[in-house]
């Protein structure tokens, strides 16, 4: 069952992607991985999920897991709002609520640039903790750690081209993750 599960996931997430997958240098290419490591996460500690309720790596797991949910419906929200969807962006890479034509910078965007990836990493190491082990799990919370950040880098990149200097001074004064870490 689990594996029917991944390659049904697997074929969701690359339609979603599927423009991406075609540049390896897009943002979206690094996201899908990041994706497929949590998927994998998921489903190898699906058995685990209400076991040892109480337990501390539970505990730090459900935590993480609700942690993760303002920053992605904050960021999603203030990108829809404020982003100024521009649908003559000629870029297939970007998903729709990715097309934006105004640079956000305020709410959690003053003080993050990437809260919807940072979402993404407070739920990979979420996944993670509902069952801790070194090898998947650990290699996998990695593996999407890892990912998300080339993510984020190539997001940056493509963000200095489109968006030019007020990028840059943007990346000056916020962070990439997590205020004042990272």
């Amino acid at each position: 069952m689990q594996y029917l599960l991944f390659f049904a996931g697997t074929l969701l997430l690359a339609f979603l992607s599927r423009h991406c997958l075609r540049d390896i240098r897009s943002h979206g290419f690094y996201r899908f991985l990041a994706w497929e490591c949590m998927l994998v996460l998921l489903l190898h500690n699906a058995p685990f999920w209400f076991q040892h309720r109480f337990a501390w790596y539970q505990l730090l797991s459900w935590l993480l897991l609700f942690l993760s949910l303002p920053p992605v419906v904050g960021g999603f929200i203030l990108l829809k709002q404020h982003g100024a969807s521009d649908a003559l962006r000629n870029d297939p890479a970007l998903l729709g609520f990715e097309k934006t034509a105004q640079l956000v910078t305020h709410g959690i965007y003053r003080h993050i640039r990437h809260p919807l990836y940072g979402s993404l990493l407070l739920l990979a190491w979420g996944l993670y903790f509902k069952q801790p082990s070194w090898w998947p799990g650990f290699a996998l919370a990695c593996g999407a750690t890892a990912t998300l950040a080339l993510t984020a880098l190539a997001e940056e990149r493509e963000n200095r081209i489109y968006f030019g200097q007020a990028y840059v001074d943007y990346m000056q004064r916020s962070w990439r993750f997590i205020p004042g870490v990272f």
